[in-house]
């Protein structure tokens, strides 16, 4: 079941920090953390796929601790490096299988070099993408099409 295979992820007080981060536009980034990795979950499972792993790395994909909304708060351009501090601050503080680590380094293909290694790495690479612009166009999509 999913909330057991996370429950040590998410109850962390690192992670639970995440809640105060905006990701896109009114989400914060610990609930677009649990959207892509429910997801993926469920996808995981679906095609026969590494669910625990999935649903591990996909929570923990963007575990960078800034707001990359505010100017200084982190180095460099946040697309092409949070996948780096992501990963850094994953290892920190979990222990991570090789599955997880390439979830969490390349799920942001193709602005950090390195294909995914994994056929998970890449499954949780679309769902982010797909959750992002379902949550940028609950947003924003009255004013777009209005």
């Amino acid at each position: 079941m999913y909330e057991n295979i996370v429950k040590d992820i998410i109850n962390h007080p690192k992670v639970q920090e995440i809640k105060d981060y905006r990701h896109h536009h009114k989400i914060d980034c610990l609930s677009h953390s649990i959207h892509v990795s429910r997801l993926s979950y469920k996808l995981a499972k679906r095609f026969g796929m590494d669910e625990v792993s999935v649903a591990r790395g996909a929570l923990l994909h963007d575990f960078y601790l800034y707001d990359w909304h505010i100017r200084n708060s982190h180095k460099g351009l946040h697309g092409f490096n949070h996948a780096k501090e992501a990963l850094k601050n994953a290892e920190m503080y979990f222990d991570l299988n090789s599955l997880e680590k390439d979830i969490i380094k390349k799920h942001m293909w193709p602005l950090n070099l390195g294909f995914p290694s994994y056929r998970e790495s890449y499954l949780v690479m679309f769902v982010d993408k797909y959750c992002s612009l379902v949550e940028l166009f609950r947003s924003y999509g009255s004013r777009i099409f209005s």
